[in-house]
């Protein structure tokens, strides 16, 4: 319970360790014996705002001991208490996402606790060893995995390629992933969607003299989350006048029934990843290639946005004929260290966001 408080059985386990050594809300926020609960939460709400891939799942804590039980436990209470004490639905998304990642991983590898974990989330599960001494292969009822398959993206996850059987899906191993860790992936989709709820439930109930108790951690973490929002809002705010000429060259020549070669094809379709854009949007900037086929364009996208293709640089571009632009026709092209067409993207958006004084302009359709 120490290292999984976020569990629905975690409410209860919280309230005792809080009873059980006399903590209160004030204790939590300003005692300092807490202090090292407080420096935990700290790294957890760190971690999630900072890093795409969740917290992480080590931790120097001592979870043999009663002292480093109550240490991991509460250090998961105070972050998500400074989480909902913002009021800030991003940062409860970022919050959320890290803790999720988190289980996701520690699920993956808890051999011994798996079933029980498991069964926390979804409505059953059971297990089949194809023989003596060899791996477990999950499956699920098809109920659970038909609500949360959804969410995930891949060709894995689509119904029509699991194994099926008598209202149960097969979640074999794949991609170099175990049965047990296809099973956590599914598992954290159901931990996003409670701790969501929970924490949105708690805001609900929250009035502001609760919150401003939490004044000071809130106002740093959002102050992070800020400026981590600045840095990453280049790619994910894109529109037309933002977009490198090599890109808007491709988009415009396809518009016009002019035969792009492969290069150019490749690097529209990644390039449209990068920014965001979705795959029907891309689909969309084929429909008049000379050779356009609906059904293979899809795939051919799906392809690339499953694979997370990495655009071409500018020196690929040039080799194989895609960049546009001649010495003189764009300053910015013409710095020394524009190497790559995200480059270009990202200076004209943070000297547009910066011109706008932070509105940050998302209309991908301009």
């Amino acid at each position: 319970m120490a290292r999984y408080p976020f569990l629905p059985q975690g409410a209860t386990f919280l309230r005792v360790i809080l009873e059980k050594n006399g903590i209160t809300v004030e204790d939590l926020i300003e005692a300092h014996w807490l202090e090292e609960v407080r420096s935990r939460g700290r790294v957890r709400l760190l971690e999630s705002v900072m890093h795409k891939e969740g917290v992480d799942s080590a931790t120097t804590i001592d979870l043999s001991s009663d002292l480093g039980k109550m240490t991991e436990s509460l250090s998961f209470f105070y972050a998500m208490l400074v989480v909902c004490a913002s009021f800030n639905e991003r940062l409860l998304a970022r919050w959320v996402e890290g803790e999720a990642s988190r289980a996701d991983q520690l699920f993956g590898m808890d051999k011994e606790n798996f079933d029980i974990l498991a069964r926390s989330y979804l409505s059953d599960i059971k297990e089949v060893r194809e023989r003596a001494g060899g791996e477990v292969t999950y499956w699920v009822p098809i109920s659970d995995f038909i609500e949360l398959c959804p969410r995930i993206s891949g060709n894995y996850w689509r119904l029509i390629n699991r194994p099926l059987k008598e209202g149960w899906v097969c979640m074999n191993s794949g991609a170099g992933e175990s049965s047990r860790k296809r099973t956590a992936r599914l598992i954290k989709e159901r931990i996003r969607e409670d701790l969501t709820n929970s924490c949105v439930e708690r805001m609900n109930k929250m009035d502001d003299s609760f919150a401003q108790l939490f004044i000071d951690p809130v106002e740093r973490v959002t102050k992070l989350l800020s400026e981590q929002v600045k840095e990453e809002m280049p790619m994910n705010a894109s529109i037309r006048a933002d977009w490198p000429p090599c890109f808007e060259s491709a988009v415009g020549e396809l518009s016009q029934g002019v035969n792009v070669n492969h290069t150019g094809r490749l690097f529209l379709a990644s390039m449209s990843l990068a920014m965001g854009l979705s795959q029907e949007q891309t689909c969309g900037f084929f429909a008049n290639a000379p050779d356009y086929n609906a059904d293979t364009t899809s795939y051919q996208i799906n392809q690339i946005f499953e694979g997370k293709y990495t655009p071409h640089g500018c020196a690929a571009l040039k080799t194989s004929a895609r960049c546009p632009v001649s010495p003189g026709d764009d300053r910015l092209c013409d710095q020394e260290w524009l190497t790559h067409p995200l480059k270009y993207l990202k200076a004209k958006q943070r000297r547009r966001f910066q011109e706008t004084g932070g509105t940050v302009i998302t209309d991908k359709t301009e």
